[in-house]
């Protein structure tokens, strides 16, 4: 036999084997959502919902409780106000949470650059906007020690912040003599310290300049966060730091900024207390780190670090003051709202675990 028909057989043979093959195309199992799973799958891709679900209930059901009260300008105005510290302090713990850290020294900070205002401008005669701009620039430098000590030392942000939340609140005590400067004081020489603490008139209701500045912070850190390349690099870090190293992103020096700007939110957060207070007191905010951690948890951002946005925060500390002021109105005693408010940090945290199983 000729090769030529040794090699037509051989096609013939591998066409014969071809058409007795299975050609049918492979197919996969697709397992039907369940409700639970539709809804989780939901909430993974819109983590703020949580929390504006959570918001809108306890508005109506406080206002169903506590009554006509509850809705009155006045109540809603007080709300404002009274979350307005907590909420700047959320905003700047927010972007260290992001990026899969902690911050426990955001309330010493605050407290320490406002003491370092009042100092300056009561003690010392320094013109109140230096004094304003000393505080804030104290802010950055106390965020970018925590940087510094989290990225070139290696230490985790848990021990560094613990470690400077007691070296700030020994720095405020030591500067203040641990005495408050009083509201008559601050009139007379430097009112502009109480900026924040004035308010407008809108309706039957009274908002203070305070909450706005913590709207307005709010909305700066939105637009960095979401439409910047810096802001793409908090959530990159956040999500894998080792794979953000790796893609080009220097992690260290993005670190040591979001630290700094976390200070810089604090100095301002000074400023606005004074106005909020009423006066300079070394005191004062004792337990406003938890309290703007509890925003952030409650407001949808993973302590895991990478998901959330940074509104989430905003309507966390919304959150706490309706249940404080719905609950207050309701008669209910203030260890009781405490009580409240724990359960409702454990419920968010649980919560933001099981949104984080979603099947891809």
């Amino acid at each position: 036999m000729s090769d030529t028909a040794q090699t037509s057989r051989k096609k013939q043979d591998f066409e014969q084997s071809l058409e007795s093959s299975d050609r049918s195309i492979a197919t996969f199992e697709h397992k039907s959502r369940s409700l639970f799973d539709n809804v989780q799958h939901f909430l993974h891709g819109n983590p703020t919902m949580v929390p504006v679900i959570v918001l809108i209930a306890s508005i109506v059901i406080f206002g169903f409780v506590a009554g006509s009260k509850f809705f009155s300008p006045f109540n809603l105005s007080l709300i404002m106000q009274q979350v307005s510290i907590i909420g700047i302090l959320a905003a700047a713990q927010s972007l260290v949470i992001l990026t899969a850290g902690i911050d426990l020294s955001v309330g010493a900070i605050m407290v320490l650059m406002s003491v370092i205002m009042g100092q300056l401008a009561i003690t010392l005669g320094v013109p109140a906007p230096i004094a304003i701009i000393a505080g804030c620039i104290g802010g950055i430098a106390a965020g970018g020690l925590n940087g510094f000590l989290v990225t070139r030392i290696k230490l985790p942000p848990f021990i560094v912040t613990l470690g400077t939340w007691n070296i700030f609140f020994a720095l405020n005590l030591w500067l203040s003599g641990a005495q408050s400067i009083r509201s008559q004081t601050l009139d007379e020489i430097a009112p502009l310290l109480k900026f924040f603490g004035e308010s407008i008139a809108l309706g039957g209701a009274r908002i203070t300049y305070g909450s706005i500045l913590m709207l307005v912070i709010f909305g700066v850190l939105w637009y960095i966060l979401n439409h910047t390349s810096w802001g793409r690099h908090v959530y990159a870090i956040g999500d894998d730091k080792e794979a953000a190293e790796l893609s080009g992103i220097r992690t260290n020096r993005t670190l040591i900024m979001v630290y700094g700007l976390a200070g810089l939110v604090c100095g301002i957060g000074a400023w606005a207390s004074i106005g909020r207070v009423g006066s300079v007191s070394p005191q004062s905010f004792q337990e406003a780190n938890l309290q703007s951690i509890t925003a952030v948890v409650i407001g949808g951002i993973s302590l895991f670090g990478g998901r959330g946005s940074i509104i989430g925060p905003l309507i966390g500390a919304l959150i706490v003051g309706v249940f404080n002021s719905g609950l207050r109105l309701a008669g209910v005693d203030v260890l009781w709202q405490v009580f409240a408010i724990g359960w409702l940090t454990i419920i968010a945290v649980a919560i933001d675990q099981w949104i984080r199983k979603v099947s891809s």
